[in-house]
């Protein structure tokens, strides 16, 4: 039995995401005496996700991986470890997971909740099963339902110690997993259990656990978004409105602070349950500007991934700027009729290559084609398409007839907007673009991505458009009237 752990060291972070961890047996003739093990943090920012690779330096397991596995893969290489085991702790709405494949390619077993209806094979655990990884280092699970019913959480034990836990969904950072992504009907019931998971893994843990989310670093699958990238059991007993709330006080405070979530997140959920294959990374075939030509005049999608200052300088006409320097995979997902062809328009090979790494985390497997270079080269003997920026500053100058369009979400119109504009979440943008009054188009956000996104959607559909690349919160100091949805001064 383990009398003593330290657990200092997971505090700090290496340059490559790794937290190193310490187990001291004061008994020399222990069966296991003095081991080390490591927790990796693989970090997805462009989804707001992380996966765990946790190893002894023999063998290792896996949290949540993504689907592109071939980072898991070289972390386990470059470590020297063999992986055995890969543990999901819940069918994901926000990604496809490279779970299967990896413990196809690496042997390891998989392991999901025994109630989740998947269509392949795997080792299914129910609530308070031991899976032993190595002699001193297992992995207990814990039934956390409230992001989905069949939620787990994965208690890593050290000698039998609890020093961490794996809560994809359930606790994160400052927050939880949102309980609305399997429909109204189940929303309620949903986040009174994730309200009881909470509190059973403080009763379950000790203050000194490290919490260890896979959600919460800008995923929308967040019901608020968390702060801090690190925390414990019992610093989340101080801050969390799960462990701070009653049921019903928290139940309506989560309710009322949830938003839209990406349409692609329908998709997500099928394709995992019925087991995914890994990433084709495989560069596609270089389109010239005639098939480019052809592509938008067929409906495709041909997506520029450069930055919204340059797309709006000069593009493609028909083309859409969804740069690669926001969240990229996030909005294209959300707003691309599912299916349509993508073809990827970047200033070098390997901002193909990312933005091809980033769509196949969300089911879009195969761009259609992909060219590299400038939009002079893209564009052939066409004339380039550009629209102008603009600030808040100068919306004052805007003509009579000017649309001001504000695409933010719903609960950001709702905080404060500006009085006059007309609204259109940019994800409803594409299905009521004939909402939109007649006149030249000044778009905003929030910060100036989105307002780029729907201008290029607004240029393509033919309209007139400026594209607002500023902060909202310069909006009241260029002496705009800014209200709330109630006319109050915001």
């Amino acid at each position: 039995m383990v009398k003593e752990v330290d657990v200092h060291a997971l505090a700090a972070a290496h340059a490559d995401g790794a937290v190193a961890v310490e187990v001291r047996e004061p008994h020399e003739d222990a069966a296991w005496g003095h081991a080390m093990f490591e927790i990796v943090a693989v970090e997805t920012p462009s989804l707001g996700d992380r996966s765990y690779l946790v190893h002894n330096g023999e063998v290792a397991l896996v949290i949540d991986p993504q689907r592109d596995i071939d980072r898991i893969l070289d972390l386990a290489e470059a470590r020297r470890v063999r992986i055995t085991h890969v543990f999901e702790t819940h069918v994901h709405n926000d990604y496809v997971t490279g779970g299967l494949a990896l413990a196809r390619i690496t042997g390891a077993a998989y392991h999901l909740n025994a109630d989740d209806p998947v269509a392949f094979e795997h080792r299914g655990l129910s609530d308070g099963e031991f899976v032993e990884v190595a002699p001193g280092l297992s992995v207990r699970a814990l039934a956390t339902p409230g992001h989905t019913f069949t939620h787990l959480s994965y208690v890593l034990e050290a000698g039998g110690e609890p020093v961490g836990v794996f809560s994809g969904g359930s606790l994160l950072y400052g927050s939880t997993g949102r309980p609305d992504l399997l429909g109204p009907d189940h929303t309620d019931a949903l986040a009174r259990h994730q309200h009881a998971s909470a509190q059973r893994l403080v009763v379950e843990l000790p203050g000194s656990a490290q919490v260890f989310p896979t959600h919460g670093f800008g995923s929308f699958c967040s019901a608020t978004q968390a702060d801090g990238t690190s925390s414990t059991i019992g610093e989340e007993q101080q801050t969390n409105p799960a462990l701070r709330l009653t049921e019903d006080d928290f139940v309506v405070a989560l309710l009322a602070g949830l938003d839209a979530f990406p349409a692609y997140y329908a998709h997500m959920g099928p394709a995992n349950h019925a087991g995914p294959d890994g990433a084709d990374l495989s560069s596609p075939g270089v389109a010239d500007p005639d098939q480019l030509r052809g592509r938008i005049d067929a409906g495709e999608w041909v997506v520029d991934l450069r930055s919204r200052t340059a797309f709006a300088a000069g593009h493609l006409a028909g083309s859409l700027n969804f740069g690669l320097d926001g969240s990229f995979a996030t909005y294209l997902g959300w707003l691309i009729p599912w299916g349509t062809p993508v073809t990827l328009l970047g200033e070098t090979p390997e901002q193909v290559a990312e933005a091809q790494r980033e769509l196949v985390r969300i089911g879009i497997d195969r761009p259609a084609a992909v060219a590299t270079g400038d939009p002079e080269e893209w564009a052939g003997a066409d004339p380039l398409a550009e629209y102008r920026r603009a600030a808040f500053s100068d919306m004052r100058a805007a003509g009579r007839d000017a649309v001001i369009l504000d695409v933010r979400r719903r609960l950001e119109w709702v905080a404060g907007h500006i009085d006059g504009a007309q609204h259109v979440p940019l994800h409803e943008l594409l299905d009521r673009l004939g909402e939109i009054p007649e006149g030249e188009v000044w778009v905003h956000c929030r910060s100036g991505y989105r307002a780029s996104l729907a201008a290029s959607i607004l240029a393509r559909a033919g309209r007139q458009v400026v594209a607002v690349d500023d902060e909202f919160d310069n909006a009241a100091g260029a002496d705009l009237p800014v209200t709330t949805t109630e006319g109050k001064a915001a």
